[in-house]
């Protein structure tokens, strides 16, 4: 199987991936190089790629290994296992991240030096009609990362009870008119069940203004996206595992692309808890397993956003554990 590098550079950060022969552009990674640099890579470790996706970071981080060193990459998406490469130093798990630890101790791995994870959503979602990511196509209301689960929007959004699902816009889509949003939804089911995904927009429309229309009906379908695959929850349960499996200065490399994420990756870096909430010393000092590496987020430069207009709300944060 040939597999051509992405890189993050002018003349091929659009390349496609080759596999099995066909090319194919499933994702570009924002801030690539700055994620993989932020691993601190030793040629002979071991490293985790949480979010395989279309195995652009992977592919870089086995790019800069050595013949021992290991990678191991989870992605609970079937799509992924198109992507899988064909490396002896590469073991792909089909799961979801939040059993890092379990699938470590099953391959016999008790520590890694680097731990990445890239939380947005990739390009391949978005344009797939059929996945319902995306309000631009007229598809089922699934929104499933794992096509194997149940529970997709369409499930949600004809179960929840009105204050559950004006929580779930409040909370994750940060809607200050969720309540409204959700007595409307609730009225409109008890007459046609949703399923589709343009009838669920006509119905919701009055509550945007044409000129924040988009916006807000994004805010909708974030908040039911994380809420159908509870990427808050696997994303507490991806930090505080990644204390318990990191050497010392082993390196924890996160990408988020909305404020709660990085809100609760930020707290977690600098204080070790999700709150934030700090603790010191005898001598002042806080008391954190983690330390920032760059204390200021990185974010993507106007050059990358011209060429990857989703890298623009991608925010990088890299932290080491502590001796």
């Amino acid at each position: 199987m040939k597999i051509k590098k992405i890189k993050d550079t002018n003349d091929n950060l659009n390349s496609p991936l080759e596999v099995g022969g066909e090319s194919v552009l499933y994702h570009i990674p924002a801030l690539l190089n700055e994620t993989i640099d932020g691993l601190n890579i030793k040629p002979e470790g071991v490293y985790v790629d949480v979010t395989f996706g279309g195995g652009g970071h992977s592919m870089e981080i086995l790019s800069r290994l050595g013949k021992t060193g290991k990678l191991i990459a989870f992605d609970q998406d079937e799509d992924a296992v198109k992507n899988i490469i064909n490396d002896p130093r590469f073991i792909f798990v089909k799961s979801n991240f939040r059993y890092l630890k379990n699938f470590l101790h099953y391959h016999n791995i008790e520590k890694v030096d680097g731990i990445l994870g890239d939380l947005g959503v990739s390009s391949h979602h978005f344009d797939e009609a059929e996945r319902g990511f995306s309000f631009r196509f007229d598809g089922d209301l699934d929104m499933r990362m794992n096509t194997r689960s149940d529970f997709t929007a369409a499930v949600l959004l004809n179960t929840y009870s009105e204050e559950k699902l004006a929580d779930v816009f409040y909370l994750y889509g940060e809607l200050y008119n969720s309540r409204k949003i959700a007595r409307t939804i609730v009225n409109a089911r008890s007459k046609t069940p949703f399923d589709k995904i343009f009838p669920f927009i006509e119905v919701l429309k009055p509550y945007f203004g044409r000129e924040k229309e988009k916006k807000d009906m994004a805010r909708v379908f974030q908040a039911l996206r994380i809420e159908v695959n509870k990427e808050m929850e696997v994303l507490k349960s991806l930090l505080d595992s990644s204390i318990e499996v990191l050497n010392p200065e082993g390196r924890l490399v996160i990408l988020t692309y909305h404020s709660l994420e990085d809100r609760l990756v930020k707290n977690f870096f600098r204080s070790g808890n999700f709150e934030g909430k700090l603790e010191k010393d005898f001598f002042g000092n806080i008391i954190s397993p983690l330390k920032a590496i760059n204390n200021k987020v990185i974010i993507a430069d106007e050059a990358e956003i011209k060429r990857n207009p989703r890298a623009r709300s991608a925010k990088l944060r890299i932290a080491e554990l502590k001796m």
